[in-house]
């Protein structure tokens, strides 16, 4: 079976870019080079969703393209400096909720990405995946799911080797901030396809 020893091999391939003294000069076999693709593509996924949950100092911009696209339950941004307001935004108004805000649980959020299928073509590619919020507000009880939804994502690999988001749409199927009320819409399925 070719799998593994593809696998293998892209994730030496890794390692060895990881290391300051290798350099990888010939083109990948093109089976490789997508796995190591989707890996990359995966990791910055995981990194993206690993700033929510009380980390400081998160740069969301840094994982899009200059002009990039950004759609979260139906409020639009497009380009670093408005999607990075948008979170600003998003943050200032949680907290003038005042006491709805202070009603809600507390404890440690983590938001988990998960089932995520990525589709590889050349230097763009595609994602979908599942969110979750969960709050673990007390240590000897089970977690609460919060929120819950779906992200649809194009990429673009960019000068670097490094893949940047494009298009970003995210859909929340439970839990949505009252900061998005007025412009939420269902939308039960989305497709890049029938968008444009």
């Amino acid at each position: 079976m070719k799998i593994p020893a593809i696998a293998t091999a892209a994730f030496a391939s890794l390692a060895l870019t990881a290391c300051g003294d290798a350099t990888i000069t010939a083109e990948l076999d093109p089976g490789l080079q997508e796995v190591v693709d989707k890996a990359a593509i995966e990791e910055l996924l995981v990194s993206y969703y690993s700033h929510f949950g009380g980390t400081e100092n998160e740069d969301f911009g840094a994982y899009y393209t200059e002009d990039a696209i950004f759609d979260v339950n139906g409020i639009v941004s497009t380009g670093r400096e408005e999607i990075v307001g948008l979170y600003n935004n998003a943050e200032e108004a949680g907290e003038d909720e005042g006491e709805e805000a202070a009603a809600e649980p507390s404890g440690q959020f983590r938001m988990m990405a998960t089932n995520i299928e990525i589709d590889i073509d050349g230097d763009t590619a595609t994602a979908r995946l599942l969110w979750t919020g969960v709050m673990n507000s007390d240590p000897f009880a089970p977690p609460t799911v919060v929120e819950q939804g779906r992200e649809y994502d194009k990429f673009v690999r960019a000068e670097d080797g490094s893949w940047l988001i494009s298009h970003r749409v995210v859909v929340a199927d439970s839990g949505i901030p009252e900061f998005y009320a007025a412009n939420y819409e269902p939308r039960p399925d989305f497709s890049f396809d029938e968008a444009e």
